[in-house]
């Protein structure tokens, strides 16, 4: 069984203490999608990021390697090594060139979506205006395809999303998210869009985030419901682990240069209080505690073994194939 973790998230800092992806290691995480950087985020800022996340992972080769591959996932796992891939959240770094998609999959990013809460000129964001995927975001779809990146739909806006994955010819995962029915929040996803994800062979990986689970303090028994709700749904073939974990190191300011707000990326109209500094996250020993709490609530071992991590292997093993 691999252990895939869908998406977390160190300073967007060349400094970052990788200590983090330490801890997701010893408590059984194979592989980890870290983000390099969002729509607020310059490419300078996103370039010097990944090439300090490069450094370091090409330095530690007895403790992480970047991965291309579920053929080297299962290596790094087999040789006790966490894999690594990167992952964008947005489509502003793309500079609106679609030949940007190879380059950033060149550099190591496997995944990404398109709009970071807010609309851009390829898609919109689930806290803005819907207007639906763009022409420019239709083409960047089959650049995605094309490349041989993960199709994400998380912080999409939710008419923007069905159209991408109407619009996709692979499966499209969500990353990080949760089940609308569950908890109210705009960042979290209808009914319609999980069946749509399942509809393309893809996966909702589940968010340990606080406010998306509707509890000020997370854990693994937070995050199995809403597994089981989507699993009740769709079948449990298409679900997955994201719990899009935070790792704050205070002492490094990871902000983006020049005029930067805050509350326009996260609009306390739509529930935020001071952005996203009081958020609490489900801590990383979850990763220890799920199958237990998955088998709670009558999983069975496969498909425990699937919401673990093997249901993104599959997706992963299609996604990444390039042309």
């Amino acid at each position: 069984m691999i252990n895939w973790e869908a998406h977390a998230c160190l300073p967007l800092h060349p400094a970052a203490d990788f200590s983090p992806m330490d801890a997701l290691r010893a408590a059984g995480v194979n592989y980890v999608s870290v983000n390099v950087g969002m729509d607020m985020n310059p490419v300078s800022q996103i370039m010097a990021v990944i090439a300090a996340f490069r450094t370091r992972i090409a330095a530690n080769p007895d403790r992480y390697r970047l991965v291309s591959s579920v053929e080297e996932i299962r290596e790094a796992a087999a040789a006790g090594v966490l894999a690594i891939g990167f992952d964008l959240e947005g489509a502003m770094p793309l500079q609106e060139h679609t030949e940007m998609v190879a380059l950033y999959r060149e550099l190591g990013v496997r995944q990404i979506h398109f709009a970071y809460n807010r609309n851009n000129s390829v898609a919109d964001g689930c806290h803005d205006e819907a207007r639906g995927l763009t022409p420019l975001g239709l083409r960047m779809v089959r650049a995605v395809n094309k490349a041989g990146l993960l199709m994400d739909c998380s912080h999409t806006g939710r008419r923007c999303s069905l159209d991408i994955m109407a619009a996709s010819s692979k499966p499209v995962i969500f990353s990080h998210a949760n089940p609308l029915a569950l908890v109210e929040h705009g960042r979290n996803i209808t009914d319609e869009q999980i069946r749509a994800c399942a509809a393309t062979g893809g996966v909702v990986c589940i968010s340990g985030v606080s406010a998306f689970l509707g509890t000020p303090t997370p854990d693994a028994s937070d995050m199995v419901r809403h597994v089981a709700y989507v699993a009740g749904l769709v079948g449990a073939q298409h679900v997955g682990i994201g719990l899009d974990i935070s790792f704050r190191q205070d002492e490094l300011n990871d902000n983006p240069p020049g005029d930067y707000d805050p509350d326009y990326w996260w609009p306390k109209a739509a529930g935020y209080d001071r952005s996203v500094q009081r958020m609490t996250y489900t801590p990383v020993e979850t990763w220890r505690l799920l199958p237990e709490a998955l088998r709670q609530v009558g999983l069975g071992a496969a498909e425990i073994e699937g919401v673990m991590g093997d249901n993104m292997m599959r997706v992963a093993g299609i996604a990444w194939q390039h042309a």
